[in-house]
């Protein structure tokens, strides 16, 4: 597997910031993507520093990345004062600050990211790498353990296999060559029988009467589709649905929404090709909260108090139709 020069370079900026008396914490938005790039990175520090640990900002609730953690043994905890307390330096692995609150709260010597960066979001650290060309950030992490001649055991293998699996949607969404090289690199040390439970740990039985919301609520919009869950349980739901939805012949993107404590949580799903929906959501909702993400796949986080009282599923109609709301079908 060719390594790009730029590894080289970054590489050695990584070492250069570590020493044996640092405490390290892994900080990631937990999805397969983040999970095995973080495995990764803590393979990587780990013969290099005192101690290293992965704490997740976000509820952990979607049955394949339970199995995953599960399965692969992925030590996450969930970030709170008590965990940050406990180290003295931090990376962001699968994520910028901006993309999360809880994430601007910390000061990063390394942040490693294959999502765009914002023209009003400028993301610094003394260790910097960001290619938003790459499928997935599980990609450019094996990069890193080539370099480093760290050959993957069979967990850290499989973590980073489906995090490429996951965030390209088996290649289906946007990737380039690296990631098939290091798919096909991956491929010969992974344990496939454990990616394959995890893959088929999907779905809760009690996710399945929001699929039923969905449905009576479903809206189309021009080549769309839209439909708002009312309460969720985990924002995790809405982005079922919205894989769901991206399988409809004929659509080019959805958007699915829904209350999760106290914000307005939306779902972008894209095709790759008519829509950008990172730029998408970001132009709908970005001056109300955070929304962002890729050509293919987007998120937005609002606090129920920016909507001012207004209901949360005309609110999303509105925004989506741009208030030409004659312009929405009921399905």
């Amino acid at each position: 597997m060719a390594i790009p020069k730029l590894i080289d370079e970054k590489a050695q900026t990584l070492l250069s910031l570590l020493n044996k008396d640092q405490r390290w914490l892994i900080v990631i938005n937990a999805d397969p993507d983040s999970m095995g790039s973080a495995l990764a990175l803590k393979a990587i520090l780990s013969r290099k520093v005192l101690d290293i640990g992965i704490g997740h900002v976000n509820e952990i609730n979607r049955p394949d990345n339970l199995a995953m953690i599960r399965y692969l043994r992925v030590p996450t905890r969930r970030l709170i004062p008590n965990l940050i307390a406990q180290y003295d330096r931090f990376a962001l692995v699968d994520s910028q600050p901006h993309h999360h609150p809880e994430l601007e709260k910390l000061n990063y010597s390394i942040i490693i990211d294959h999502h765009p960066t914002l023209p009003d979001k400028p993301v610094t650290a003394p260790l910097t790498d960001i290619r938003p060309k790459y499928g997935a950030t599980c990609t450019m992490l094996t990069e890193y353990l080539q370099h480093q001649k760290i050959r993957p055991p069979k967990l850290l293998a499989s973590a980073l296999l489906y995090g490429i699996k996951a965030d390209t949607q088996n290649f289906q969404r946007k990737f380039i060559d690296a990631d098939i090289n290091a798919f096909k690199y991956l491929s010969k040390y992974a344990d496939h029988t454990l990616i394959t439970r995890i893959v088929r740990s999907e779905y809760h039985l009690e996710w399945m009467r929001y699929f039923s919301r969905a449905f009576y609520n479903l809206r189309r919009i021009g080549t769309g589709l839209t439909a708002h869950l009312g309460k969720v349980q985990s924002p995790d739901i809405l982005v079922v649905v919205a894989d769901f939805f991206m399988r409809v012949h004929s659509i080019s993107w959805d958007a699915v929404s829904g209350v999760f404590g106290d914000k307005l949580v939306v779902i972008f799903r894209g095709d790759g090709i008519r829509k950008d929906m990172g730029k998408f959501a970001a132009s709908h909702f970005a001056d109300m909260g955070s929304a962002g993400g890729h050509k293919g796949a987007a998120r937005a986080e609002l606090p129920l108090e920016a909507l001012d009282g207004k209901d949360p599923e005309m609110f999303v109609l509105k925004k989506l139709s741009r208030g030409k709301t004659a312009s929405v079908q009921r399905i």
